[in-house]
């Protein structure tokens, strides 16, 4: 097996000319080109990527370092940044080497929103400095953390305690010296935490707020304490050790993460699942969609005082929760499935169960929306609150429904198919104004879409294998096992050293409920991941968060962070 070529269309000339012995070479891993970049040029080479018409690579899909030490000659670092051209559909790399004992390199801040978050915790996780961000510090591990975990040489067992909680106003300070808001009055103003301890501040997160009244003139959000260590977990297990791993980032939709997640390894291994398991797939993501999207509305609007909306939604929830225990075995965090394909095949009853969900699911939501489509108290919560525009959503890296809010029709389905999407009818629902009402609305829209999405899988859901034929991927069946030598061995080889995944490093990122859920994975050959990142969308969309908020009331700001469908432990990982 080898790592696959890259196909694109775009003409990079005159990039190349633009930044001349700037770029160290030419590349490509999977799923787009890659160029290597000489750090005092990786600023002009964003700049010029971003803004050249025929280029226009306008969203910092991510960012993330690499620690070489055991892959390569040279300098010890690679900071890589992933990204994208949304209007043109099309993906393309840099990577700069960094060394350890000058690790700097220069902001993206003034080009992307979005690499605020990013550089902090590419700084936080690795050590590597960013020339010029305006406030880089820690943003996963505590103030008192020593160390950068996600160097190869970090001792993970060395427990590191924190005495005394953050109080965030360095960063308060910060923002008034860099962004002064104009006040009404002289009268003093309030500080004062929203969150973690309160049902509408959703799991761990805390954002120090200041008052004038009862307008948010500044907020300062922090992640909290969930931490898993997932990347650096994954690092230290085989590659379909991870897929439980990856339940539990975004919990609300724990099959979407499995799907996600294993895509990416085949795509490094040059592996096509099987038309069935393609099928079988997207029923599950679009069921895990519909799940996700329950509760994220309902949340929302029991946070704004709608508690019989949230019966109606949460009981169709629990309806799909039983179709997909009957078929994984597991409730919440069903780890089904497999690189090249799934655990096992469905049941005889799961189409009867989930042509009944397709029944179910109207009713649930026209009822909701029978009781908030006109409903004056959701009106005035929701419309023209937390707006945002288009390009400044892009830039923050805005994907998925908080995206298409802003009347942009951005879906990976339709604009990147995988797993046969493009074979099914359906239509990418958008808002207009990027208000707490667009994104609600545009979710509820979702729904119906993923029933359509089913419907039509359901009905063209072909027989055969759900696993790839591939003995270096998937366990033989016991009757090879038993039956023959090559069986015996390709078992144990299996089991003893896990999927066969060739050297190199590959991204692949898919419509997740959130937006586009991505992993970027370095294999060096063996049996476990090299690194493991992962592109989750709400880490980026919770980064705007003080932008939605501040101006408006702090009522609003409850509204808003339920909008977003923040989920803690995608967040953090």
């Amino acid at each position: 097996m080898t790592v696959g070529s890259v196909e694109t269309r775009t003409d990079f000339a005159p990039f190349e000319a633009r930044l001349g012995d700037g770029i160290l070479s030419r590349d490509r891993m999977v799923g787009m080109p890659v160029f290597r970049i000489k750090r005092e040029a990786i600023a002009d080479a964003l700049r010029f990527l971003r803004d050249e018409p025929g280029l226009r690579f306008n969203m910092l899909t991510d960012l993330t370092v690499v620690d070489c030490i055991g892959l390569h000659d040279g300098d010890r670092f690679d900071a890589v940044y992933l990204l994208h051209s949304l209007e043109r559909r099309e993906r393309v790399a840099l990577k700069c080497p960094v060394p350890e004992e000058d690790p700097f390199i220069d902001s993206a801040t003034p080009l992307f929103k979005n690499a605020d978050w990013l550089e902090r915790e590419a700084y936080d996780q690795y050590g590597v400095v960013f020339r010029g961000h305006p406030n880089l510090k820690r943003i996963l591990n505590h103030k008192e953390f020593v160390g950068h975990p996600l160097r190869k040489d970090y001792d993970i067992y060395k427990g590191q305690w924190l005495s005394e909680a953050d109080d965030l106003l360095d960063e308060l300070e910060i923002r008034h010296r860099l962004d002064p808001k104009p006040r009404s009055s002289d009268r003093e103003t309030m500080t004062l935490n929203m969150g973690p301890s309160h049902p509408a501040s959703h799991g761990t997160l805390r954002n120090l707020v200041e008052l004038e009244g009862e307008t948010v003139l500044y907020a300062i959000p922090e992640i909290g304490y969930l931490h898993r260590g997932f990347e650096k977990s994954a690092e230290t297990h085989e590659y379909n050790q991870v897929v439980p791993y990856t339940d539990r980032l975004n919990y609300c939709s724990a099959l979407i993460n499995n799907v996600a997640y294993v895509k990416a390894v085949e795509e490094l291994c040059g592996i096509e699942i099987t038309e069935r398991c393609k099928y079988i797939r997207v029923i599950i993501t679009e069921l895990s969609r519909i799940m996700d999207h329950l509760v994220c509305n309902a949340a929302n609007l029991v946070d704004i005082g709608a508690l019989t909306n949230y019966w109606y939604l949460f009981n169709l929830r629990e309806k799909i929760y039983n179709v997909l225990e009957s078929l994984t075995g597991a409730r919440l965090t069903n780890s089904y499935a497999r690189v090249g394909g799934l655990w096992a095949d469905t049941h005889p009853e799961f189409e009867d169960g989930v042509k009944m969900l397709l029944k179910e699911t109207p009713k649930h939501v026209n009822d909701t929306l029978k009781l908030v489509a006109r409903n004056r108290i959701f009106l005035d919560r929701t419309v023209g609150v937390g707006a945002i525009g288009t390009e400044e959503a892009i830039s923050y890296g805005f994907t998925g429904p908080c995206l298409r809010a802003t009347g942009y029709e951005y879906d990976l389905r339709k604009e990147l198919p995988y797993d046969g999407y493009d074979r099914f009818e359906f239509d990418v629902p958008s808002g207009h104004q990027g208000d707490v009402y667009d994104r609600v609305m545009v979710r509820f829209a979702e729904i119906f879409e993923s029933c359509r999405i089913v419907e039509q899988a359901l009905a063209q859901m072909p027989a055969g294998p759900v696993n790839v034929e591939h003995p270096s991927i998937i366990i033989p069946s016991k009757k090879e096992t038993h039956g023959s030598i090559e069986g015996l061995v390709n078992h144990f080889k299996i089991v003893m050293h896990g999927v066969d995944v060739p050297k190199g490093d590959g991204y692949a990122g898919i419509e997740a409920a959130n937006g586009e859920l991505g992993f970027y994975i370095v294999s060096d050959g063996e049996m476990k991941p090299y690194k493991c990142k992962v592109r989750a969308p709400c880490f980026q969309i919770y980064s705007a968060y003080p932008r939605l908020v501040e101006g408006g009331m702090v009522a609003d700001a409850v509204a808003v962070l339920g909008s977003l469908n923040v989920i803690a432990g995608e967040l953090d990982r």
